[in-house]
């Protein structure tokens, strides 16, 4: 074992899951040299998790430029994305949500996830598929070095940066990598967090889960009716999930653990598909692979430590309800982006950061909360199915037309969660100037449209044809839709402090009610900072705020 050279970047991102990809990818998109250290080799396959891609997540992925590839991935173009209940994955059907298939995703406006505002709705899309995108990507970035196979341990940090020891997993070599900042993009058992000391903190467990990926050519000639995207099996014996991975042959199935049931092992496995699909000892099925896992609700008590800071798994776990997980990862890792980059570039002062952590912890605090809710009201309901409920005849169907109805309305904001999404705020942080004006509330489903300072810009299209998002600048973008409202000073103040600051007169055949300021000010992440009818009197002070150079107004 030797010593090799020291590596440098402006920042080292602890793992190539999406967080740690997007991370990377947002960061080179500003010019910003990034190492991303991998303990897995080059385009390994990751494991069958996430099945959904957020609506705030493809807003992102539109702007660093793979929505496109993505759409193109996943289920057959024409697959349903529907959610269907049934007494059996080849039994009798409850109820349906439906949810476009990708080819009509764009196009269809029926239906309780067709209406989004916003120029990239969800796809469905398994991480199978999904990550090897971002990463092709992401490595073919100039800005952008891949270190596979390699383990970071210690670092150190000092007033201009942080200098950590990377071991090579296959030649045991060590090298030295230094950087201004280190983000640990490295999941729920992040060697990262533990080293900066902090602490997971909430409920260790909600629900104990088996989940098996298997090949099953026959079982979908065997599903009655119009296919699904995801299929929930409610029976008396047994209860469970499964999706639809390729939309012909392979399926990811989860197993609900009953509370009386603390051992994965105490479960027979096998026996446990079957109920859930509803086929007898003779269907065949190959296991692919296996996973047990346990739904928790634990956020981090703190995001960072100086320079060194956490995103995703590493930062907060929970129950993988409303799909989640992975997209409020990708939040955190688009929030502390631009705001790494703006110290990177040096319009902002170093003070800017702490709004990472103001920002997405009590964000992560709420979803996970949402998450956990509507996760014991699922179990709950696991353990109320009747024992009747595949019962003949008329009675049999008016049970079953009941259970339907709740687990439609209990379900529909869970997969068409506009709220998750669209309604999320950001409040008492250093660099939004409040305006006295409250955030509206939202649910996991709903949400209303705002321009109070830490909401997302609402969306529209401009008359050329462009999303709004399109015509954002890489900082501050200063939304003006009055040409006459004078807006030099704040110009100026921007242009003396570089601030990054692009101007659009909005020119939209439609815009939304929540637009009742003249000038709204809105940053690079999309969300509102500043909002008024004309330029603040100090608008030295306001371009001050922006930079985390001064304390809020």
């Amino acid at each position: 074992m030797h010593e090799q050279e020291e590596l440098k970047a402006d920042v080292l991102v602890v793992g190539a899951g999406p967080v740690g990809l997007t991370l990377a990818m947002d960061l080179a998109s500003r010019g910003v040299k990034v190492l991303v250290a991998e303990t897995r080799r080059y385009a390994e396959p990751p494991n069958v998790k996430c099945n959904h891609v957020a609506a705030r997540t493809m807003e992102q992925f539109r702007r660093l430029g793979v929505a496109q590839k993505l759409r193109d991935a996943g289920l057959p173009a024409d697959h349903p994305n529907d959610v269907v209940f049934r007494t059996s994955v080849t039994g009798i059907e409850l109820t349906r949500i439906p949810i476009p298939c990708r080819r009509d995703r764009y196009t269809e406006t029926e239906g309780p996830d067709a209406w989004w505002p916003t120029p990239e709705p969800p796809h469905r899309i398994n991480q199978l598929f999904l990550e090897p995108i971002l990463l092709e990507h992401a490595a073919a970035l100039p800005n952008v070095r891949m270190l596979n196979r390699t383990q970071v341990g210690d670092f150190e940090q000092d007033a201009d940066g942080v200098t950590a020891d990377a071991t090579d997993l296959d030649t045991g070599d060590t090298r030295r990598i230094r950087c201004r900042y280190l983000v640990g993009c490295d999941g729920g058992s992040s060697g990262v967090r533990k080293r900066i000391g902090a602490k997971l903190e909430g409920t260790a467990v909600i629900q104990r889960v088996q989940s098996t990926y298997i090949r099953a050519p026959q079982l979908r000639a065997l599903i009655p009716g119009k296919p699904a995207w995801s299929y929930y099996s409610v029976n008396p014996r047994r209860c469970g999930t499964m999706f639809a991975i390729d939309g012909h042959e392979t399926w990811l199935v989860h197993n609900h653990l009953n509370a009386e049931e603390p051992e994965f092992d105490s479960v027979d496995r096998d026996r446990s598909i079957r109920e859930i699909l509803g086929v007898g000892e003779d269907f065949d099925y190959e296991v692919i692979s296996k996973e047990d896992w346990v739904g928790r609700r634990l956020v981090a008590d703190r995001f960072r430590e100086r320079r060194v800071f956490i995103a995703g798994d590493a930062a907060h776990l929970w129950v993988p309800y409303a799909g989640y997980g992975m997209n409020a990862g990708i939040a955190d890792a688009i929030n502390l982006s631009w705001l790494l980059a703006a110290c990177v570039q040096g319009w902002a002062d170093e003070r800017i950061l702490d709004a990472y952590q103001a920002e997405r912890q009590p964000i992560t605090e709420q979803v996970s909360q949402f998450a956990m809710d509507h996760a014991q009201k699922m179990i709950r309901a696991r353990r109320a199915v009747p024992s009747d409920i595949e019962a003949p005849g008329p009675e049999g169907d008016a049970l079953r037309a009941e259970i339907g109805r709740e687990a439609y309305d209990l379900n529909m904001q869970q997969f068409c969660c506009a709220g998750l999404n669209f309604g999320y705020f950001y409040m008492r942080s250093p660099i939004i100037v409040a305006d006295g004006e409250p955030a509206p509330a939202y649910t996991m489903g709903d949400f209303t449209p705002s321009t109070v300072p830490g909401c997302r810009a609402p969306h529209l299209w401009l008359a050329d044809g462009r999303s709004l998002y399109d015509a954002f600048g890489p900082g501050y973008t200063l939304l003006r839709f009055d040409r006459r409202v004078e807006i030099g000073a704040l110009e100026k103040a921007a242009r003396e402090a570089r601030l990054p600051l692009a101007v659009l007169d909005v020119d939209a055949r439609e815009i939304p009610r929540a637009y009742r300021h003249r000038l709204v000010l809105c940053r690079a992440d999309q969300h509102v900072a500043w909002r008024g009818d004309r330029v603040p009197a100090d608008a030295v002070a306001l371009v001050a705020q922006l930079r985390g150079v001064a304390p809020p107004q």
